[in-house]
């Protein structure tokens, strides 16, 4: 039997090399950085000298053209020792570069991929409304045509890496809006680079509970003139481009979760053999083993559903919302209850920032919430298997 979770021996290198450079790099700055609340822009850009920023874009672009199993591999080792930095990767990697990838022309993927994949150009995408989250199309945004340009109207919210300090926004991003008449179904995308007359950083939104390792921000539109060559698509395509992106992004999402499951075992597992009370190691009492064994349960479980899950996912057509959502539904709030059991396990200590658990445990909650929230998934599913008598 092959293995699952390292299908070709290119993804078992991949592995080795995020865990180490994740080890070696990465954990030393994370909680400083979520302290901060401070993006760790040249620590973004070594990702790039690994050539993961551009992981699933074709080489003929600067990428390293790899599949959605790699997309797990990265964000399982990433986000087991910085969730938050692991979000403002996810949010170029996938959001903004594999999306222009999928959906834009050669001219636009020559101009703007190759800085992406080296890191010379932070990305994102501008999708949530103020009024509008779950309800994506009930966006207000709007593109109206004047002759070789549009002008973007609109405030975008909870856009990660919209900036990169208090002041500063990102360098480029990928902009829904509602081309003037077009019915509620149908949206288009725009590329929208920094400097451009209209485009403002609205604020750098801080005090999250987690996730303060990535920069999340408010960004404004007004009159925002964009040429007609930075609409991806024809008008009206992005509702598909969306959700066809959407399932990528859910898997990132699921296989961070993945991250922060592990390393809570991995800390509660470590606590409990050295911690002794009334003269036992932690983990002879059955409490603490319930803990320990039901974590590792579960996340091996997620694990395997993840990694099957982006085995069938194909990056260039759409279809696969009933397992994208259902690996991303199971595993945010396994991870969640992981790093719940973790603290309890660590009692006190799990308590503060030492001993990282209480860092995870912050960071998780968003995975229920950003990129579908569990209703949302709850709701996909069941009308994804509507008309289903037998399962697989």
């Amino acid at each position: 039997m092959s293995d699952l979770f390292n299908p070709t021996p290119e993804h078992l290198a991949l592995r080795q090399t995020l865990r180490r450079f994740a080890e070696t790099e990465v954990e030393a700055q994370a909680a400083a950085h979520d302290r901060d609340e401070a993006f760790n822009l040249p620590l973004f850009r070594k990702l790039g000298e690994l050539g993961v920023l551009g992981l699933t874009v074709p080489e003929t672009w600067g990428g390293s053209g790899m599949d959605a199993a790699a997309v797990a591999v990265v964000h399982e080792e990433l986000s087991a020792v910085d969730p938050g930095f692991t979000l403002a990767y996810l949010a170029h990697a996938l959001l903004f570069a594999n999306n222009l990838a999928v959906n834009g022309n050669d001219a636009q993927r020559a101009k703007y991929l190759p800085d992406a994949c080296s890191g010379a150009r932070v990305g994102g995408m501008c999708m949530s409304e103020p009024g509008a989250g779950t309800d994506v199309l009930g966006m207000r945004t709007t593109a109206v045509r004047r002759g070789d340009s549009y002008v973007l109207n609109g405030t975008k919210i909870w856009i990660t890496n919209g900036a990169v300090s208090d002041t500063e926004l990102g360098d480029v991003f990928l902009v829904y809006a509602r081309v003037e008449g077009a019915p509620r179904s149908k949206l288009s995308m725009f590329i929208v680079e920094k400097g451009t007359k209209g485009f403002s950083l609205g604020q750098k939104i801080k005090d999250k509970l987690g996730m303060r390792a990535s920069s999340t921000a408010e960004l404004v539109f007004e009159d925002c003139e964009v040429p007609v060559e930075n609409r991806v698509g024809e008008e009206g395509d992005a509702t598909l481009h969306m959700m066809r992106n959407l399932e990528v992004e859910r898997m990132g999402l699921a296989a961070m979760s993945l991250g922060i499951a592990r390393r809570c075992i991995e800390e509660m597992n470590r606590y409990a053999s050295e911690r002794k009370s009334f003269g036992q190691p932690l983990r002879d009492f059955g409490q603490i083993q319930r803990h320990i064994a039901e974590s590792y349960a579960e996340y091996m479980a997620g694990r395997a559903y993840t990694y099957w899950a982006a085995s069938q996912l194909e990056l260039l057509r759409p279809g696969h919302r009933l397992d994208s959502d259902g690996v991303k539904l199971y595993c945010a709030t396994m991870a969640k209850n992981v790093a719940d059991r973790a603290i309890q396990v660590l009692g006190g200590y799990g308590y503060v920032g030492e001993y990282r658990v209480e860092r995870l445990w912050r960071d998780a909650k968003l995975l229920e919430i950003g990129g579908g929230t569990l209703e949302a998934h709850q709701k996909n599913m069941t009308r994804e298997l509507r008309g289903t008598d037998k399962l697989p």
